[in-house]
């Protein structure tokens, strides 16, 4: 797994991505890309993969539960609530960036409620599923799986039928500029620490872009999404975990 960064690592939980990722060393430095002048259109053409914008490392977003925020704030991550609710299928392709700077790309699917499955080019082995109630990351190569509750996953966010997120999560920052609306929701576990998700999305349609996970060591994971298509009809089949091919990862 070494070299692949999982998607879920902008989607596994803080705590499995500390378990199952190595920790890049160093950390990452000059990570202050400008952003494009703007994201990708959701029309039939396909498009190229889009080059996903790295936040700052250095930004300060408020920690604390008890932020207000202002009528427009609310306002936007009302929409942004209605638009992930009213989501059913989602598919497309991705382009990831870890905390390395390494680039990865492949393509998603996603089943409302909780079923979610991401496939990466080649040369990687990866594969991400989950089912419902359970997410396993998969070697191909050497035939092993991680499992986790779907539960412990920022990636439960995505994947609920319906999401108020200023009600069922702890939204700490709400922004917009001429090309994003964004929004950061942070999870506390005593265990593991704090980690925060960043949802990005399109200020003129409105459409999913990009998310990022910083995880409890301050390592940022980037996806961002494109050629968008929710009218897809997919296989319940590709949504199903496989526990007889694939064991548990060795240690």
């Amino acid at each position: 797994m070494a070299g692949v960064i999982l998607v879920t690592a902008a989607m596994v939980s803080a705590a499995s991505f500390a378990q199952t990722v190595p920790v890049p060393k160093p950390a990452p430095k000059g990570r202050d890309g400008a952003p494009p002048s703007g994201g990708p259109s959701i029309t039939g053409a396909t498009q190229a993969p889009p080059n996903p914008v790295i936040p700052d490392p250095r930004r300060n977003v408020p920690s604390s539960i008890f932020q207000t925020f202002d009528a427009n704030q609310k306002a936007q991550a009302a929409k942004v609530s209605a638009y992930l609710s009213s989501l059913s299928t989602l598919v497309g392709n991705f382009v990831q960036v870890g905390p390395d700077g390494s680039k990865t790309q492949g393509d998603f699917y996603i089943q409302k409620p909780g079923k979610v499955r991401f496939e990466y080019d080649a040369p990687s082995p990866i594969d991400i599923v989950a089912d419902g109630s359970s997410l396993v990351v998969r070697d191909r190569k050497l035939a092993t799986q991680d499992v986790y509750p779907l539960s412990q996953t920022p990636l439960r966010f995505l994947l609920s039928d319906r999401i108020d997120l200023m009600k069922d999560t702890n939204v700490v920052s709400v922004s917009a500029d001429d090309v994003f609306v964004s929004v950061t929701i942070e999870e506390k576990q005593a265990l593991v620490g704090t980690s925060r998700l960043m949802l990005m999305f399109g200020a003129k349609d409105g459409q999913l872009k990009q998310w990022t996970v910083t995880d409890p060591q301050g390592y940022d994971t980037t996806i961002a999404v494109y050629n968008l298509d929710t009218s897809k009809k997919l296989d319940p089949g590709m949504f199903k975990i496989d526990f007889t091919n694939y064991g548990p990862s060795p240690g």
